[in-house]
């Protein structure tokens, strides 16, 4: 090997913000081997970092990073201080994101099964046999005027990969993209667009608000964008003159619930009523005097106080004072989680904290509720009408011909009663674009793995974003380390393969060029990206440099409204619906995402399985919650192992006992139960999901994931409880020191 190759093929050194273009030239062949810097790169100072700015692609908040990279490794993750979503704020995902590059079970290079599906045996092979699979099997199907037969199911894409990819699809002859996850705030979104005309998820302002009301939304570990909600609450608990007030609706309480200054715990299902009821209580004491208070009294004029209260479980009297706080203390805000939106009525409880909002006047384009722009590129828009269960129907009927997977896990995420798993095993051809073997990915029979996002070139456009137009650019910053290639390149290259005019339409050589030039576009078409640098290559540096564009001021703001006839069809005036008899199923199961895991695909990550639950503080596994004076009820203890049975199906998984929730309710983290996915997630846990019914909101195809009832039940399974924190409480231990009033009042004289 010649020395300047040699050299070449080492590492990246210290280019500086700019050496993600030339990184394309840099990657090391595939199978060579780095070895100690004694003759280190001209541009490399050994032991001396670089800095470089891309995107966390850990969860869809679409945060700003800076990574640190010594002798061409990564060894350090911040946020960005020049992003405005996360203002140089980092959360424990993010900072895991190099345990993803160097993660030891990731997918090396090109697979093909050998075997039968699902077993996990598979071969090498090279890059060119497998671009060489998937172009002739396409361009078979193509032939044989099947092309719709093929459909493509990825993460919920944004940015210019998602263009590339809705191009391949449209120019090879299919309709079929489906963007798939199991946190994708459908529900969320298709009750702003109905309640509030608005086509993306606004701006929730909680730094400007003096009284949040929050239904189920966990801002603080995983609801939108932890980081930047998580600033806003600082801010809006110590930034200004006037405290805030926290007020959290949920029957199970969340990390968000232990900061907040009222923790609300209503009946499972009932938050909608309570919201209604709520905002029943604003019309009938005066508090909104709008034009259109008549049409509002009759339209939610079942929703007494009264009433509600025999429903939810909150008193009349606390439902008419929050009513006389969140008008009293503006501006207000309410918010509407997963855990609410999680309900097979989720619409209904959206389209109720929407109008709570309306009458304390939060949605003027002074308020606390800030519509987002229009976004740089089109298509980032959710297609209610493409969802799983299109696909899954499909593939069940063999109308599914070939299947190609990026970034999702179906098999794991979705219930065993929607069969998924079964579905699949229908459809003749699956290939898979996944770093790692998850569930899903170990279906397939052509695995192409693509670079981790620390390697691979990408922009992102956050949705939501922070009430302007936030691009966030992603540039490698270290080689790749296996013979991976990027998804965009892998996409070109069989467009390559397949000719005509899918080769006609997606005419760039790579995608770190199709990007490019992408951006070019956008500089060209946007006048403000234009003033701001003399030339393309001068703003193309600085994009670099600052690890994206954004305008220094946003849009003028908009005022939005809720009308009575609009949201009149979307409300519900029962409870949300559980599976399973009370007699039978006495408990309702909540569950929700891990602070670290989200929707599991953060369990390969072993910093993230050692971080203890902020609320549990349990580690390397899962567990149930249960309220004290259930668990002494029913004769179990904290470790014990227990059977949580539900009419879909039962899981074993050991007892947290848990003050903050209900007595009738169980609650339960989502993430863990792999059977697959690495050394670091295989066989922790359970997974909750596989015990839910299979129930879909009609419109906007959301999962219902609080939607049936259990029973719970000692169990001999083998397990225990592993956590850090003892008991949560003293029990005569003295661990708690307390002091009289008149023991402080002596001890403060004999101070001063």
């Amino acid at each position: 090997m010649k020395r300047r190759n040699f050299l070449k093929y080492l590492g990246v050194g210290g280019a500086g913000f700019g050496v993600g273009y030339a990184f394309r030239k840099m990657t090391k062949p595939p199978g060579a081997k780095l070895i100690p810097y004694l003759i280190p790169p001209e541009d490399v100072i050994p032991a001396v970092p670089t800095w470089y700015s891309s995107v966390c692609r850990q969860c869809s908040a679409g945060c700003g990073v800076i990574v640190k990279v010594v002798d061409g490794r990564v060894r350090k993750i911040e946020g960005n201080p020049l992003h405005p979503v996360n203002k140089g704020k980092l959360c424990a995902r993010g900072q895991a994101a190099p345990q993803v590059v160097y993660n030891p079970d990731r997918i090396k290079t090109p697979l093909k099964r050998n075997g039968d599906r699902g077993t996990g045996n598979y071969v090498e092979i090279s890059w060119d046999e497998a671009i060489s699979t998937l172009s002739v099997h396409l361009a078979d199907l193509s032939k044989s005027g099947q092309s719709n037969g093929v459909y493509l199911l990825t993460s919920p894409a944004r940015g210019h990969l998602k263009v590339l990819l809705t191009d391949f699809m449209n120019a090879y002859g299919s309709q079929n993209y489906i963007q798939y996850g199991l946190f994708q705030h459908s529900n969320l979104l298709y009750a702003n667009q109905v309640s509030m005309g608005l086509n993306s998820i606004p701006h929730y302002n909680i730094e400007k608000a003096k009284y949040l009301l929050s239904f189920g939304a966990d801002f603080s570990t995983n609801w939108l964008s932890p980081v930047n909600h998580s600033l806003g609450y600082g801010k809006m608990r110590q930034g200004g003159n006037v405290r805030g007030k926290l007020v959290q609706v949920e029957p199970r309480m969340s990390l968000t619930g232990m900061n907040a200054d009222e923790w609300v715990p209503a009946r499972p299902g009932t938050e909608s009523i309570l919201a209604l009821a709520i905002a029943k209580a604003i019309l009938e004491k005066g508090y909104y005097r709008g034009g259109d208070a008549g049409s509002w009294k009759a339209l939610i004029e079942k929703f007494t106080p009264k009433d509600a209260a025999g429903i939810t479980d909150v008193e009349q009297s606390r439902i008419e004072r929050i009513a006389k706080e969140f008008t009293g203390n503006r501006p207000s805000l309410a918010i509407g989680g997963d855990e609410l939106s999680g309900y097979e009525n989720g619409i209904s409880g959206i389209v109720a904290v929407n109008i709570l909002n309306h009458l304390a006047g939060n949605l003027d384009s002074d308020g606390t509720v800030v519509p987002n722009p229009e976004n740089f590129i089109n298509g980032g828009r959710l297609d209610f009408n493409r969802r799983l269960s299109t696909l899954s129907g499909a593939a069940s009927n063999s109308k599914v011909k070939a299947l190609l997977v990026y970034d999702t896990n179906p098999v794991f995420t979705a219930p065993k009663s929607a069969g998924v798993e079964e579905a699949f095993k229908k459809v003749p051809f699956i290939a898979s674009f996944s770093s790692f073997m998850d569930e899903t990915t170990a279906m397939a029979d052509l695995i192409l793995p693509s670079h981790t996002s620390l390697e691979d070139w990408g922009d992102d456009f956050s949705e939501p974003s922070v009430g302007i137009r936030v691009a966030t650019l992603q540039q490698p910053v270290v080689s790749p380390l296996y013979s991976t290639k990027s998804l965009g390149d892998t996409i070109l290259a069989v467009s390559k393969g397949l000719g005509g005019g899918v080769a006609a339409r997606l005419k760039s050589h790579s995608f770190d060029l199709y990007l490019k030039d992408s951006w070019k576009g956008l500089y060209s078409r946007n006048r403000e990206m234009a003033s701001s640098a003399p030339d393309f290559d001068r703003f193309w540096i600085n994009l670099l440099a600052a690890g994206g564009w954004w305008p220094r001021e946003g849009p003028a703001k908009k005022s939005s409204a809720v009308s009575p006839r609009g949201v009149e069809p979307y409300l519900s005036s029962k409870p949300a619906a559980f599976e399973g008899n009370e007699k039978d199923y006495p408990f309702y199961l909540v569950l929700y995402p891990q602070a670290g895991f989200r929707d599991g695909s953060g369990a390969n990550l072993p910093w993230l399985q050692e971080l203890p639950d902020p609320v549990t503080t349990v580690v390397w596994d899962a567990w149930v919650e249960m309220n004290p004076k259930t668990a002494s009820r029913l004769g179990l203890r904290e470790g014990d192992m227990v059977t949580v049975e539900s009419p879909a199906g039962k899981i074993d998984s050991p007892l947290f006992i848990h003050p903050g929730i209900r007595p009738d309710t169980i609650g339960m983290p989502i993430g863990q139960g792999h059977k697959l996915y690495g050394r670091y997630a295989k066989g922790r846990g359970v997974n909750p999901i596989e015990i839910l019914p299979n129930k879909e909101d009609p419109r906007s195809g959301a999962v219902a994931l609080n939607s049936t009832r259990v029973r719970v039940s000692a169990s001999s399974a083998p397990g225990k409880l592993v956590k850090l924190a003892g008991t949560t409480r003293d029990m005569g231990r003295d661990i708690v020191k307390t002091i009289s009033p008149e023991e402080f009042r002596k001890m403060k004289k004999e101070v001063s």
